[in-house]
């Protein structure tokens, strides 16, 4: 294919190719062609110009394929726009001879029709330039015309289109000729061509005034006309023609007019309205013509005319606008309605009719209101429809209350209105639902009095809008749940009221259901007492029902439904009022078979009606009861809804005697009976009715064949049966689309009705499938059919299988007993219960049964597949593949196959050679790979040819579609086959006619399965791989190059396949270009995008692919794309401001698809995640421009005065006012959802910083940075946008947009409250927002000012009065759980402020801040004490509200078995009926709660009296030791120990429950606040002596932390539980004091001997696991060593010995766990008894030891490591434990501790040369510390002795200067050691070597200031001995160590002179001279004689000290240097 990247045709290449490769070869080069030209100067294209014209010309005449002459014809036309245009004439002059040509042979037909392409595409390219050839052409192509086929004259429309785009106004001459011709092409037989030539007429209006002017009519008639008959695509092409012009007709300013003197006359909007009406009301036949079969009252509009035309009215408003409809919606509203008003009654003669022209009405006010109109405008349409339906109820009152009974009834004026009531109402609820609680205002419109309106409709006397009205109650509901109990109790009190009028009894009723269905949509709920009223009220109208014979049928229904709708609330309601249920369905049915016999003979046809009413509302309350409660369905209820189930079936088969005895009137309600009744048999398992099982498949057999059943809907039972995807190869109807609403009619076929709500009441309170729309039920006779397939199934596979066998063939011969239509009815059901069966059977695993079975089963099957019903033969080959899976036989499968194998080869007719290619293709893809590959060729190859026969369009669709299941499910056994089939796929692409839509599409899901089936083999490199890849890119092209839009969705789902295998080869530039331009094609003209859904699904799906890679190339190619564009391409600019990111936040406003809107926001987040830090201030001005579009800022412009006065910037003041530009807002009223999402953006965004960079979050690095580089952007420098965002959102009418701004307020406080303001020190940058904001605002420590702290505790003091009432006074809105929450929340809220309050005041940091009282600082009151004070008011309240919001979790967690113990009326804030509800919403604070309880205990140290006295009483008394006792009840009061050991268990038992078993979804919050309350109760003495008592208690705590330790991995996490580990030691080391000191006051007069031992080990040393605290916190404390340094444990080292690693630096939180677990080992030997500490000491020993062999790391400048610091302390600790001391352990620690010197000894000899690392400072340290802190006898063995002085030898040679100076120090505190057994040893081995350094120093004279550190360590030790040596030796010592001092000292020139260091030396040497000099003054003198050398220099230095003395400080006389030199004058002097 490279050959063809040329600019001229490569002719070599091209010739030596095969057929099916040149045209893949052309079609190649005429892509790179189309790149080239425009990217080559145009010098060189004139060069090539001629032999390119001649090239594309000569193309021309070999026959190019559709795709080809495109392609052609575009080329041509850029190769003359760029080169000359001299010899365009010629070639338009070829193309014309071409098609003036006679020939009419089908091979020549391709050149025709790219002759007519070229010409097309000349014309559109080039223009004007043309002249006047355009005449002839166009007169050309409309004479060839005539005689073309449906492809040529599809071809010659959209030439057409071509010409007249590129004229203008210069074709004014042709139009005439051009609207003829395309007049008769919009009728024409071929759909493609009606389509092209409204194209064409569209294109047409541009220019043609007459279309919109004289001609209006007739066009419009034309449209109609073009509408009947129609698909899909002819409608939406037809109504938007209709739709645009009608729309022009009424903005048009006819600018011609005046010139050609034409009286044009403006068109009214009342007459275009008239227009479309007719259309929808009369059809296409026109105004005379009509009246003829008017009155016959005949003639109804066909429903693809009624749909075409609704488009049409959408299309003329959007094309109008959103402002225009503001405008004029009363005028359109009052039409739309009227559409079905009694005034047409042919709009509404049937039921059928009106239900389809109401859901046309439906659709047409949905898409414009609910589209176009923002939230404001759609508020004020929904009063305009409130209106409507307040005049129409005035209609309605007037003629219900006159008088005369018989006009009320017939009166026609109750009927003409009830259509435009549902219609109203039901827009009335969707507007509602739509706007969520931002339609608050409207409600609370006092005006407007919607709720009353639409509560008085319920009387309404017809049933629809009754139920239309419940409808729109229920939405009302589900958008603004405050008003669901409120409606709730209003209609209960009418329908209590109303009992007798029967109107009010089913209206009332309905909305009660209805308001029932609408709870689970409001998390809140309803109060738990409405289910008993419901129930009540449900037992009264049923047992009334008998009294009033006018009633009873209305009164039966209403119980049953509110009894249904009651189950629908679930379990908590329900199980209280099941028995009472469990009776009613008992009393429904007669008890024996006899009763029955005597009803039947008894009753009349209104008793039976009633009856049967009422046993289907029992059947449907028990199917509501069963779907919805099912874990009320234990055993024993299940036996007791069984009894009537026997007797429900025998009435079953009674029915149709009882139907034959008394006639019509019992048709319905034994039609809704046998529904009710199958539907409840299909939810219970078939084991509870297997007796009966035969009886009922016998009626479901009578059913499915009976004889009155004359119309066939097999679109309702049909896809439920056959596969997803082969739906697909079916109508588009059947697929999603953007009109389903409305088209879905089409589907069902004129005779049938569409579903709508009177057809099942009980339908109100159910969730629609669909989303929010109005539930549709379809009639009772077609949804018993349904639901009796579905029985059939599972009865059918449960019944033995005789009857099994008597049934099928029963079924078999009732369709060869029918005749004609009749037979295809009985067929569709027969086929389609098998269908059922067989899929019911697979799916449970289960077998056909014996061979005779899958006679009659095949012979149902094979008559389906060849059936004419495309839908039925879908479902029949689906059950053929099932059939086989079910038999499960080798044989059998290979038979079912030959069989198609031989029908596809002898079959010549359609219908069979598609149903038996499908089957084929079913069948590969359930019994995948057919085992053969010899089978898989036999497929492929009968597929091929199939796929290739022109003849039939649908042959070859089916047989492609096979082909893509087969390419499927063969998976890599496909890989030979790919080639060929590629290059098939490929040919067929470049040579189906466009027209022939459906096999494009079929061709698409090929090369997806292929694509899919090579997967990431795409991406090699070899020959054969890279030839697949560019054919599978061709094909896409070749795909996104068609006009329909299915086939450009699946190119579109190619290429992203393609791009997830083989990335590099998609050319990702025109992909997103690609898909930018379907997103925002005609974005102006309709609101939708491109009109086809999935097209858009499939756009959406792919960016969303293609962000995750590269959102940044994206995103860049989107902005090119748009800037590239000219102006008329996209009339929407948008994306050049606000890029692709702002183009789809526009589309999530629009689209109203779930599945659409979430792709968008997926893909947004994907941009945002990996965009929003390169890109800071696009995104946030983004969300703020959504935020800002609506905000209504009106309300709030609250600045607070006090920010200027602090000296604030302006732009902050203005943090509330928006500022208005001139400019234009680039998103115009986006709908709260579309808000929300961008309030959850800015959240993203700031926790995407968070991971970022730290500037984000500090505002002077940010500014700096900024400084620096002015690219850079910041989080923190857009803190003001941030809050403004914050508080749009948080004071909306929305109440999901106001939590998302708290949210998003409650984020930014966090987030920037620590953040200091540069310009005001001391201040925070948050301060200037704090007027703002209240929430989360105290705990952020944001605010430091008392006063300000004052307003928001003020709002926290309102909430605690307002829940202090208790639970039974607060609102009775909501379910009671939704006070629970309440209260908890203001709880939770109060703990989080005491528990920072509390630690501020620990921390003390924060002094109050002095605004300009100095004195107030002098009080020393700080602002922590501040809040600490504010909260303290509170404390006894809050304190005993807080521990009963404890106990209630406390009994909430109990587990099931203990549910009889709790109390019955509940706990303190939750009933006992919700306490399931309750429970979430206590998990959610339980844990602050107990942190704050904890602390306030541990504030009163646990002796303050009980807290109810002195404090308020509540109205309800909670006390928390109400816990064990009624408080009412006279039992003793408890003392307070008692009270306090409950509180200490309550919380100590929430805790270990809640740690123990630490649930997934545990918060970190939640276990750190736990361990926190935990160390705050262990923090004081009576609960710590309570934990050292209870042994028991102390290891089960500490189990309980070891567990947390092991399955939560945060270091936070586990270092609370080593501090409570801590905390429980301490406390056992209390305890065992404790005792001791006790016993020994005790036994004061008894003998030392007989003392009992205390601490654990007792005498014998052992410790038990389980019941040794000690044992259970060494293993907590190994897990936590052994985790971090994992070389401690003696098993992964695989020695016992020490093997050498390197040692290592942890982690600073390693290093604090380490740290903090040593703490407690060495806190360990206390705890025990003298024995019990010797068998612990080796373990703490080697822990320790462990920890500072593995962390001596050398650090620069000899420091130690955190941890080695610890562990020499831990070492310390232990070392001087008294149990060394103790008598019974002494000898046994001394041994120990003298192996662990020796081990410290080991640590430091190389294990064969390796361990080097070690710091040898730290090894140092510990031998120090063991010498000094064991008794002498340990260390003072020679030999251990002897090695730790070699150490120090050693060390001291050691050159670093640092070691050396720790060396130093650590001899200076071992020579001082009082015993001289330990320091003598040291002293003699040691002292020469110092000497000797240090007179090498003296000599060299040291450099730094480190060699100096070392000199005076070396004297101090010098000194240290001097004063400890004995008297005869210290004359020696002075000796030595004298003249070393005096060599330093310098005399004066020497002094000015010297460096630094020296003089540093100068000066330390005199200091220590002049100390030592008067101390020992006899040896100094002595010295000093002996050496006059020494004392001429010592003279000197003393001489220069005192004239510097004098330079610096003439004045002082008293400087205490001058004091000492003058006593040191004094003494030389004396010598």
């Amino acid at each position: 294919m490279e050959l063809a990247h040329s600019l001229l045709l490569n002719e070599e290449a091209y010739n030596q190719l095969g057929e099916v490769q040149k045209a893949e070869f052309i079609f190649d080069w005429l892509r790179y062609l189309e790149k080239l030209l425009l990217a080559t100067s145009r010098s060189d294209v004139r060069e090539k110009q001629k032999t390119l014209v001649e090239q594309l010309l000569s193309l021309l005449n070999s026959s190019p394929g559709p795709p080809t002459r495109k392609l052609l014809a575009k080329n041509l036309a850029i190769l003359y726009s760029i080169g000359d245009t001299f010899s365009v004439y010629e070639t338009i002059d070829k193309c014309n001879d071409l098609i003036r040509s006679k020939d009419d042979s089908p091979s020549y037909l391709p050149t025709k029709l790219a002759a007519v392409v070229c010409l097309g595409s000349l014309y559109k390219k080039l223009g004007r330039i043309l002249g006047n050839t355009f005449t002839d052409t166009v007169g050309n192509i409309l004479k060839a015309m005539k005689s073309a086929e449906s492809q040529g004259r599809y071809e010659i429309m959209l030439s057409l289109q071509n010409i007249l785009s590129g004229l203008g106004a210069a074709a004014t001459p042709c139009h005439r000729d051009v609207y003829k011709a395309a007049r008769s092409c919009l009728t024409d037989r071929s759909m493609a061509v009606r389509c092209a030539a409204a194209k064409c007429l569209l294109e047409l209006q541009n220019e043609a005034i007459f279309m919109w002017s004289t001609d209006l009519d007739s066009v419009a008639t034309l449209c109609f006309k073009s509408f009947e008959g129609s698909n899909y695509d002819v409608r939406i092409s037809v109504s938007k023609l209709l739709g645009t012009v009608l729309a022009k007709a009424i903005i048009s300013k006819h600018p011609g007019a005046a010139a050609s003197r034409q009286s044009v006359r403006r068109v009214s909007l009342e007459e275009v309205l008239e227009l479309l009406g007719t259309g929808f009301l009369r059809g296409s036949s026109g105004f005379l013509r009509a009246s003829g079969d008017m009155l016959k009252g005949t003639s109804s509009v066909s429903r693809d005319v009624r749909v075409g035309v609704t488009q049409a009215y959408v299309v003329f408003v959007s094309t109008l606008g959103g402002a225009w409809l503001e405008k004029n919606f009363a005028a359109f509203l009052s039409h739309t309605l009227s559409l079905v008003s009694q005034s047409h009654p042919k709009a509404t003669q049937t039921q059928i009719d009106a239900v389809c022209s109401r859901r046309c009405v439906s659709f047409i006010l949905r898409a414009t209101v609910g589209g176009l109109l923002g939230e404001k405008a759609q508020i004020a349409a929904a009063k305009d429809i409130c209106q409507a339906i307040w005049k129409l109820k005035k209609v309605t009152d007037a003629v219900m209350s006159d008088g005369n009974l018989e006009t009320r009834l017939g009166s026609a004026d109750v009927a003409a209105s009830q259509h435009m009531l549902v219609c109203a109402l039901q827009e009335l609820g969707n507007l509602i639902h739509s706007l969520g609680t931002t339609a608050a205002p409207l409600l609370q419109d006092s005006r407007a009095g919607i709720l009353d309106n639409v509560t008085s409709v319920t009387l309404h006397p017809s049933i629809s809008v009754r139920l239309a009205a419940a409808w729109c109650l229920h939405c009302i509901a589900v958008a603004l749940p405050a008003y669901l109990t409120p409606l709730l109790d209003r209609c209960l009190e009418r329908l209590t009221v109303l009992k007798s009028s029967p109107e009010a009894v089913t209206g009332f009723s309905f909305a009660v259901a209805a308001l029932l269905g609408a709870v689970k949509h409001c998390p809140l709920g309803i109060p738990h007492g409405k289910g008993k009223i419901i129930m009540t009220l449900a037992e009264d109208l049923l047992c009334s029902a008998a009294q009033n014979s006018r009633l009873s049928a209305q009164r039966t229904q209403a119980g049953w439904l509110l009894i249904a709708a009651l189950m629908t609330l679930g379990p908590a309601f329900v199980s209280h009022h099941l028995a009472r249920v469990l009776l009613l369905w008992k009393c429904v049915f007669p008890v024996s078979p006899k009763d029955l016999e005597t009803e039947k003979s008894r009753g009349d046809s209104f008793t039976w009606q009633v009856t049967l009413e009422g046993r289907a509302g029992a059947l449907c309350a028990i199917k509501s009861f069963v779907s919805h409660c099912g874990d009320l369905l234990t055993e024993e209820v299940i036996q007791h809804l069984l009894p009537p189930l026997p007797c429900a079936v025998d009435l079953l088969t009674l029915l149709s005697s009882i139907l034959k005895t008394y006639g019509s009137p019992l048709k319905t309600p034994s039609v809704v009976y046998r529904q009710r009744l199958y539907e409840l048999l299909i939810l219970l398992p078939p084991e509870t009715y297997e007796g009966y099982l035969c009886a009922v498949l016998r009626e479901l057999a009578a059913d499915l064949t009976a004889p009155d059943i004359q119309v066939a809907a097999s679109t309702f039972l049909l896809p439920r049966l056959c596969h997803q995807d082969d739906l697909l190869i079916l109508s588009p109807l059947l697929q999603d689309t953007d009109h389903r609403f409305i088209e879905e009619q089409l589907l069902l076929g004129n005779g049938i009705a569409c579903g709508s709500l009177e057809y099942d009441p009980y339908s109100i309170y159910e969730k629609d499938v669909e989303g929010d729309s109005v539930p549709k039920p379809l009639p009772p006779t077609l949804s018993v059919i349904s639901s009796a397939v579905k029985l059939f199934g599972v009865v059918c596979a449960h019944v033995g299988e005789a009857q099994r066998l008597l049934i099928l063939e029963r079924l078999l011969d009732s369709i060869k007993h029918t005749k004609g239509a009749r037979q295809q009815v009985v067929q569709l059901h027969v086929v389609s219960s098998v269908s059922s069966f067989l899929k019911y059977v697979a799916g449970s695993k289960g077998h056909l049964g014996p061979e005779e079975m899958r006679r009659p089963v095949l012979a149902l099957v094979m008559g389906a597949l060849e059936s004419p019903s495309p839908l039925l033969r879908c479902a029949a080959a689906e059950a053929w593949a099932r059939l086989a899976q079910v038999v499960d036989d080798g044989a059998f499968t290979a038979a079912l196959a030959q069989v198609s194998f031989d029908k596809l080869k002898s079959a010549r007719d359609a219908v069979t050679r598609t149903g038996h290619s499908l089957a084929l293709g079913s069948l590969y893809r359930y019994l995948g790979g057919i085992s053969s590959s010899q089978h898989l060729n036999s497929c492929v190859g009968i597929l091929y040819t199939l796929s290739q026969d022109s003849t039939s369009p649908d042959v070859q669709t089916w047989a492609l579609h096979s082909l893509s299941l087969i390419i499927d499910s063969a998976g890599p056994l496909y890989y030979t086959h790919a080639e060929p089939t590629l290059s098939l796929i490929i040919m067929l692409l470049l040579n189906v006619p466009p027209t022939h839509a459906e096999v494009h599409q079929s061709l698409g899901r090929c090369l997806n399965a292929l694509i899919t089936t090579l997967g990431p083999e795409l991406q090699g490199n070899s020959t054969s791989v890279s030839t697949l890849r560019t054919s599978c890119l061709l094909g896409c092209a070749v795909m996104q190059d068609n006009p329909d839009c299915l086939v450009q969705a699946q190119a579109i789902s190619c290429l992203q396949q393609l791009h997830m295998f083989a990335p590099r080869h998609v050319n990702l530039s025109s992909l997103v270009s690609c898909l930018c331009e379907i997103l925002l094609d005609n974005s102006v003209l309709v609101n939708l995008c491109s009109p086809y859904l999935l097209l858009r699904r499939a756009v959406l799906a792919c960016l969303r692919q293609l962000v995750q890679r590269e959102a940044a190339e994206v995103s860049e190619h989107a902005v090119m794309l748009a800037k590239d564009s000219r102006e008329e391409l996209t009339p929407d600019a948008n994306i050049r401001e606000v890029g692709l990111e702002g183009a789809l936040l526009t589309l999530l406003d629009q689209e109203t698809d779930g599945r659409l809107c979430h792709d968008i926001k997926e893909t947004l987040n994907h941009m945002l995640t990996s965009m929003a830090m390169d890109k800071l201030s696009f995104w946030l001005k983004l969300c703020k421009d959504v935020l800002a579009a609506s905000a209504d800022f009106t309300t709030v412009t609250c600045v607070d005065t006090m920010q200027e006065e602090e000296g604030d910037k302006g732009d902050d003041a203005s943090v509330l006012t928006i500022r208005n530009d001139g400019r234009p807002h680039p998103f115009t009223n986006p709908r709260w959802a579309t808000r929300v999402f961008a309030a959850e953006c800015v959240c993203r965004i700031i926790n995407q910083c968070e991971n970022a960079h730290s500037a984000h979050f500090d505002i002077a690095l940010a500014q700096e940075m900024k400084k620096r580089d002015s690219r850079n952007d910041f989080l923190v420098l857009h803190l003001a946008d941030l809050i403004r965002m914050a508080f749009m959102a948080a004071t909306d009418h929305s109440d999901q947009l106001r939590l998302s701004g708290l949210e998003t307020l409650l984020v930014v406080i966090r987030r920037f409250a620590a953040i200091p303001e540069p310009e005001f020190p001391g201040h925070v940058i948050l301060e200037q927002y704090q007027a703002n904001v209240c929430s989360a605002w105290i705990a952020s420590g944001v605010v430091s000012d008392l006063n300000d702290l004052r307003r928001v505790h003020q709002l926290l003091v309102a909430s605690l009065t307002k829940i202090q009432v208790g639970k039974e006074a607060l609102s009775h809105l909501y379910n009671e759980s939704a006070s629970t929450m309440e209260i908890l929340a203001v709880l939770k809220a109060w703990a989080e402020v005491y528990i920072i309050a509390v630690e501020r005041h620990k921390n003390h940091k924060q002094p109050l801040k002095t605004t300009c009282s100095e004195e107030s600082v002098g009080n020393g009151s700080t602002s922590s004490d501040g809040l600490l004070d504010l909260v303290h008011a509170d404390l006894g309240t809050l304190s005993r509200l807080w521990l009963a919001a404890l106990q209630d979790f406390a009994l909430l967690t109990l587990p099931s078995e203990f549910a009889s113990q709790l109390p019955v009326e509940g706990g303190a804030f939750y009933t006992a009926e919700t306490s399931e509800n309750a429970k979430s919403h206590y998990y959610n604070s339980w844990a602050f709660i107990l942190h704050a309880t904890a602390l306030w205990l541990t504030s009163t140290g646990f002796v303050v009296a009980d807290p109810d006295e002195g404090a308020p009483n509540l109205s309800r008394p909670v006390t928390p030791t109400s816990m064990c006792q009624g408080s009412s009840s006279g039992a003793p009061v408890k003392s307070p120990e008692d009270v306090y050991t409950e509180r200490f268990h309550l919380i100590l038992g929430i805790s270990v429950e809640f740690l123990c078993s630490l649930r997934s979804d545990a918060t970190m919050e939640s276990i750190t606040a736990c361990l926190h309350a935990l160390q705050a109760l262990l923090d004081v003495p009576w609960p710590r002596s309570k934990i050292g008592s209870d042994q028991d208690l102390g290891v089960e705590l500490l189990n309980v932390l070891h567990r947390v330790i092991l399955t939560r991995e945060s270091p936070s996490i586990q270092l609370a539980s080593l501090e409570v580990v801590r905390q429980v030691i301490c406390a056992a080391q209390e305890h065992v004091k404790e005792k001791r000191r006790s016993a020994e006051v005790d036994d004061g007069a008894a003998e030392k001997e007989t003392l009992p031992e205390f601490g654990e080990g007792k005498d014998t040393g052992g410790l038990v696991p389980g019941k040794s605290l000690v044992f259970a916190t060494l293993e907590l404390c190994v897990c936590i060593l052994v985790r971090q340094l994992p070389e401690l444990n003696p098993k992964l080292t695989g020695s016992p010995g020490i093997k050498a690693t390197k040692p290592q630096m942890l982690s600073e939180d390693g290093s604090r766990l380490v740290s903090a677990a040593l703490v407690i080992l060495s806190e360990l030997p206390a705890v025990c008894s003298p024995e019990g500490s010797t068998s612990i000491l080796p373990t703490i020993l080697y822990l320790t030891i462990g920890v500072l062999r593995e962390t001596a790391v050398k650090l620069p400048g000899g420091q130690l490591s955190s941890t080695v610091a610890a562990s020499l302390q831990a070492l310390k600790g232990i070392l001087s434990s008294p149990m060394a001391r103790a008598e019974k352990s002494h000898t046994a620690w001394t041994d120990l501790l003298r192996s662990a010197l020796t081990t410290v000894l080991d640590c430091w000899d190389p294990v064969a040369g390796t361990h080097q690392e070690l710091d040898e400072v730290s090894l140092l340290t510990a031998i120090t510390v063991f010498t000094l802190s064991t008794s002498p006898e340990v260390t003072t063995i020679p030999c251990l002795q002897k090695r730790c002085i070699e150490k120090f030898k050693a060390t001291l040679e050691i050159k670093d200067p640092m070691v050396q100076i720790k060396t130093y120090q650590l001899l200076l505190s071992i020579f001082q050691y009082p015993n001289p057994a330990v320091s003598y040893p040291y002293i003699y081995s040691l002292v020469a070597s110092i000497v000797e350094k240090l007179q090498e120093i003296d000599k060299r004279k040291p450099e730094d200031t480190t060699e100096l550190q070392i000199f005076q360590e070396g004297i101090k030790v010098l000194e240290a001995l001097v004063a400890i040596a004995e008297e005869q030796h210290r004359s020696q010592l002075v000796a030595c160590l004298l003249p070393i001092l005096i060599s330093f000292l310098l005399d004066e020139n020497a002094l000015g002179s010297a460096t630094s260091i020296m003089r540093n030396l100068h000066d330390f040497a005199l200091q220590n001279l002049m100390q030592i000099g008067p101390q020992y003054s006899s040896v100094f003198k002595s010295v000093m004689a002996s050496s006059p050398a020494l004392k001429a220099r010592l003279e000197a230095a003393i001489k220069g000290n005192q004239e510097s003395v004098k330079l610096k400080i003439p004045t002082s006389k008293h400087t205490k240097n001058s004091g000492k030199n003058s006593s040191i004058q004094l003494k030389t002097n004396f010598l």
